[in-house]
């Protein structure tokens, strides 16, 4: 059916008719896109028309007028319909039942409708008042009625909004500024919304405004393709939902992206950052030229006077060999010849990131179209260069989205392409790969002081992750890359090795420090070996603490940082000759003895709660979490992890770090052994129980009276799941080598209640025991490792702790 049929049989049968035709252009497979929504919109036009005409019949002085984004013409499936009935002031009442003929079709057929009744002094007055009125109105578009009604109102929106330009515009950025610092960036959330978040549809709205003023304008290359792939996914996120959503959720992705014929949800959101990526960088641009546009206005008559009318001159003043900075911005001088000087994109570049300014969008784009690439290797001033541009702090983040908005970065680094606008589905991860890369150049420019050599610091922050746009280990896929990017931008053979090692390496120390037992000297050997030398691991130092403050506040912590600075303190006296002794128990504290004599002599658990101060967070990382610290001393038993792991979850109680030891009592104290358990946990909500009550249930889950199991599946029936993004499944592995006194069995799995419980009775029923554990939680994931062995104190055997993995982990998915 053509669009002509539809609208022909959408007129001739009323509301029931224009419902059908309707329906037949959404579910027509072959027309989407802007041809669907020009299509619905001019449907849409007809029936309004249609219930105008009879409706207004002896009704004059009166228009039906679409505004907003149907005024545009643009319909999704489940847009809301933007009216105005606009009308002279003669006849209020006659207007009044009007509107009352024209709005209640509308709401009997279910549809949205945003509508509104005024005379053009009323509307005009009401713009003035409000700047989303007005925006609304600059896209006024005539459906029925008197013609000249709503010209006029048109031709004084328009002169309005140019007049008030100066006063408006402002108000505007304010409005686009509060938005973004309530709905975050479009291009970095893994649920945005496509309309609200910086970058979205509302930006794109807001920039046409720009330019409807005559006072500024935005950079038009690419953006109407951008904002056109916004509404295709909102249009595909109408139809997979049948709801008026802009949110793109996790678990309506694959539907929708299936919708528009990609091939999965990465994909999808790959295709949406890059539209936002567009959008905000036009936003930038038009933004910073409305600001200098303004300034620019208010200081020429002052300029004029001092100079007796003449046009003042802009002083531009050097920065580096062909980059000179102009009215704030940093520009190309005269005399640059960006054809005949391949350096220039890199020395303009960490000249404006150097002096805090940005780089003007003309600059940008005749360097990128008229710079020749750089010879193989580069020569020695593009890499110094790169290396001032990656150590310039925060400004160097909106220098490199100038360049590589228009396409300079991946002509430089070719291999910058597959981790560009790459999503990560990792609560712990705030931004894309791309800006991940950025974001740890920046903190490690922070750290530049504490390595001898920053630069290799600082390519190693841009490139540690560059392998996860390939399939398999990202961190072997990125040694390889490395190597290849390193050697391409100059550096020599020795500092291709470094760079790759740290490459491959950047996860060894926070991995290590946190899920491995560091009085073990086999811990501490490996990560020597690997290293190799101590100024490779003063690299890898500094390169963990910039890669995890980079990743999100759940990564990085005063605590972690103390274990990461504990392991390369090890490490260190390793590579400088001392050998690692085998480690002797270590001595209980005076809290710790008292805690296990009780329990000895009690024959039964003993605990303390220890109140812990709130830390003060550092700069960019996050403090210690919040909680206590939980002593526990258990006569050595069968089932104490198990035990006291449910005991914490039955009362609510997160943990949030764990170790398990067994503890050595004072010569006085007859033979035996005592197990310590330091936790620190904290209350999902409310406050902590007292320590009677856990004691007296922990008692029971000793002796076998409390059913944890069972109290644990009632909460959970009574509070059902709610529908929403699905874990990937949790992954056991046993790490080899990582212990000669135990073997290492980590797990991988979303955290949730009862987690630990559900793993201490797996290990239990695997008849392995529990030397020490390291848990930790990073955002919803749980990475924790387990040393066991047998009842005998020797480490498993390979088969059976291969088996232990594959029961442990069968356990998990159940």
């Amino acid at each position: 059916m053509t669009g002509t049929d539809v609208r022909t049989e959408a007129e001739g049968s009323g509301p029931s008719g224009y419902a059908a035709a309707r329906l037949r252009l959404l579910t027509e497979g072959a027309r989407s896109g802007p041809p669907r929504r020009a299509a619905l919109a001019e449907l849409t036009d007809d029936w309004l028309a249609g219930l105008f005409t009879p409706a207004a019949q002896g009704v004059h002085g009166v228009s039906l007028v679409a505004v907003g984004g149907y005024g545009r013409g643009e319909l999704s499936p489940r847009s809301d319909l933007d009216l105005l009935l606009l009308h002279d002031g003669s006849d209020p009442s006659a207007v009044a039942a009007l509107a009352d003929r024209l709005w209640y079709p509308v709401w009997d057929l279910g549809l949205a409708l945003d509508h509104s009744v005024r005379t053009p002094a009323e509307a005009r007055k009401t713009a003035t008042e409000d700047v989303k009125v007005q925006l609304g109105l600059l896209d006024a578009r005539h459906l029925a009625g008197d013609v000249g009604l709503t010209a006029g109102l048109r031709t004084t929106v328009l002169a309005d909004w140019r007049n008030q330009a100066p006063k408006r515009l402002p108000e505007l950025r304010e409005l686009c500024a509060e938005r973004a610092e309530r709905q975050g960036e479009l291009r970095y959330l893994l649920e945005p919304d496509l309309k609200e978040a910086r970058g979205g549809l509302r930006d794109a709205t807001a920039l046409r405004a720009v330019a409807a003023s005559w006072l500024a304008d935005a950079p038009r290359e690419g953006l109407a393709d951008a904002r056109r792939r916004l509404l295709d996914v909102r249009d595909a996120l109408h139809l997979a939902t049948g709801r008026a959503t802009d949110r793109l959720a996790l678990q309506e992705q694959d539907q929708v992206a299936a919708e528009l014929g990609l091939l999965d949800a990465d994909t999808l959101l790959r295709q949406v950052y890059e539209a936002a990526g567009v959008i905000s960088y036009a936003s930038d641009v038009t933004w910073r030229e409305v600001g200098r546009v303004l300034r620019s206005r208010a200081v020429r008559p002052r300029l004029r006077a001092m100079l007796g009318g003449g046009k003042p001159v802009a002083e531009r003043s050097p920065l580096a060999e062909g980059v000179v900075e102009q009215d704030g911005e940093v520009v190309l001088a005269r005399a640059a010849r960006p054809e005949r000087d391949p350096v220039l994109p890199l020395r303009a570049a960490a000249a404006a990131a150097q002096a805090g300014l940005p780089l003007s969008l003309y600059a940008v784009r005749r360097m990128a179209a008229t710079a020749r690439p750089l010879p193989t290797p580069w020569p020695a001033e593009a890499r110094e260069q790169l290396v001032t541009l990656l150590g310039s702090g925060r400004p160097t983040v909106d220098v490199w989205e100038a360049l590589e908005a228009e396409g300079l970065i991946s002509r430089l680094l070719p291999d910058w392409e597959r981790v560009r606008f790459r999503p990560q589905r990792n609560a712990v991860h705030i931004w894309t790969v791309d800006r991940h890369l950025i974001e740890t150049a920046v903190r490690a420019s922070e750290l530049t002081r504490r390595v001898s050599r920053p630069d290799l610091l600082l390519v190693a922050a841009l490139l540690h992750d560059i392998g996860k746009g390939w399939p398999g280990d990202h961190s072997v896929a990125g040694e390889i890359i490395a190597k290849d990017v390193a050697a391409r931008i100059g550096f020599d053979r020795a500092d291709v090795a470094v760079l790759s090692l740290l490459v491959r390496h950047h996860l060894l120390l926070i991995e290590t420090a946190t899920r491995r037992d560091l009085d073990d000297p086999a811990t501490v050997r490996s990560v020597a070996e690997a290293v190799g030398t101590q100024s490779t691991l003063e690299l890898l130092h500094a390169l963990t603490e910039a890669d995890a403050l980079a990743t999100g506040p759940a990564a990085w912590s005063s605590w972690r940082g103390s274990l990461v600075t504990d392991l390369v303190r090890r490490v260190s006296a390793v590579l400088a000759g001392d050998v690692p002794e085998e480690p002797e128990p270590a001595a209980p504290t005076a809290e710790h003895e008292r805690l296990a004599i009780e329990a000895y002599r009690t024959r039964g658990p003993v605990l303390a709660l220890r109140a812990q101060p709130e830390p003060v967070a550092e700069e960019g990382g996050s403090g210690e979490p919040l909680g206590v610290e939980l002593l526990i001393a258990v006569p050595d038993q069968p089932a104490v992890l198990p035990a006291v792991a449910g005991v914490l979850a039955v009362h609510r109680l997160t943990v949030r770090t764990a170790e398990l030891r067994a503890l050595r009592l004072p010569d006085d104290v007859e033979d035996g052994s005592v197990l310590l358990l330091n936790w620190r946990v904290a209350a999902e909500y409310g406050s902590l129980p007292q320590a009677t009550r856990l004691r007296a249930d922990l008692v029971r889950a000793l002796d076998g009276t409390l059913d944890i199991a069972g109290r644990l599946a009632e909460r959970d029936a009574a509070y059902p799941r709610r529908r929403g993004w699905t874990a990937p499944p949790p992954r056991v592995t046993v790490a080899p080598a990582a212990s000669h006194h135990a073997t290492v069995i980590e797990v991988r799995a979303q955290d949730a209640p009862g987690l630990l419980h559900r793993i201490g009775m797996a290990l239990e029923k695997a008849g392995v025991r529990v030397r020490s554990m390291h848990v930790s939680t990073l955002g919803s994931n749980a990475v924790d490792a387990f040393y066991v062995t047998t009842g005998t104190g020797a480490p498993l055997p390979a088969e059976d702790a291969a088996s232990t993995a594959r029961t442990l982990e069968e356990t998990l998915r159940a």
